[in-house]
């Protein structure tokens, strides 16, 4: 199993890679190749949208007749992971980028146009300040002043990193500590003078006293009062349910006799 997994080959003392027959291929042949999408398109057959890092399989092949700069322009075949439609596009050496040649339209990017529209400004100054120094001259200016205002706006922001610097974390808690104990301490206050105005108050309003002669008589009213109570209490606990029955009998034997003998008179 082990003479399937080597690397290397054998090749015999008496080897001339000289002697190998060259192997003669067509100068534009196509490649097989496994890569991503550099870009965001959609297709123009199905509509589908295809998004930026979608991996498949391309066909790689050289775009002969155009290069830049030396450098080869390269031209992939792919298809649409929907409607499996054929897209291509080609290398853009010039810009650093891709192209999309046919099937499928690129998405619009926002960066794209903003860079753009910085060259096109950078052309149309280049020829202003062609064939007028003034031109030139103001446009100077302008740069060194807006230089002028960046720098001194950097030695702000240097002057306030360093200002806050100089407070330590110690330094702001016990700035905290400070602002807190000082709360405490205006809210204490403020109940202590709630308390006294309160109090205050209270000492203001009139207090009838009483005389000792009224508070003599109140209490010999208040002790005959309870005596009548505490008499009233113990008869009723003294009374029990048969004397209301032997009550009851006693009187019913006086109303008898008295009717014997009031019958016994008119006889």
């Amino acid at each position: 199993m082990g003479e399937r997994k080597v690397l290397n080959k054998y090749y015999p003392p008496d080897f001339d890679p000289s002697k190998l027959p060259r192997i003669r291929r067509p100068k534009n042949q196509q490649i097989k190749v496994r890569m991503m999408l550099p870009m965001s398109i959609r297709c123009n057959t199905c509509g589908n949208y295809i998004y930026k890092g979608t991996k498949f399989n391309s066909r790689k092949e050289d775009v002969i007749g155009e290069t830049y700069l030396g450098i080869q322009i390269f031209r992939f075949y792919f298809k649409c992971t929907r409607c499996s439609a054929e897209l291509a596009m080609k290398t853009d050496p010039q810009n650093s980028d891709y192209t999309v040649e046919s099937g499928a339209t690129r998405n619009f990017e926002p960066w794209r146009a903003e860079d753009e529209e910085l060259d096109s400004e950078n052309k149309k100054r280049v020829a202003e300040e062609m064939g007028d120094a003034m031109k030139s001259l103001e446009n100077r200016t302008l740069d060194s002043k807006r230089e002028i205002d960046i720098l001194a706006a950097l030695d702000e922001m240097k002057s306030m990193k360093s200002r806050h610097a100089t407070v330590s974390v110690d330094a702001m808690l016990e700035a905290l500590q400070r602002t807190a104990s000082e709360k405490e301490k205006k809210l204490e206050e403020e109940d202590e003078a709630l308390i006294k105005s309160l109090f205050q108050q209270r000492q203001t309003e009139v207090i009838r006293r009483i005389s000792d002669e009224d508070s003599d008589d109140s209490e010999d009213f208040n002790l005959s009062s309870d005596k009548l109570k505490k008499r009233k209490v113990a008869d009723e606990v003294s009374s029990k349910p048969t004397d209301s029955l032997t009550k009851a009998s006693a009187s019913d034997s006086s109303n008898n006799t008295e009717n014997s003998s009031a019958s016994g008179d008119s006889k």
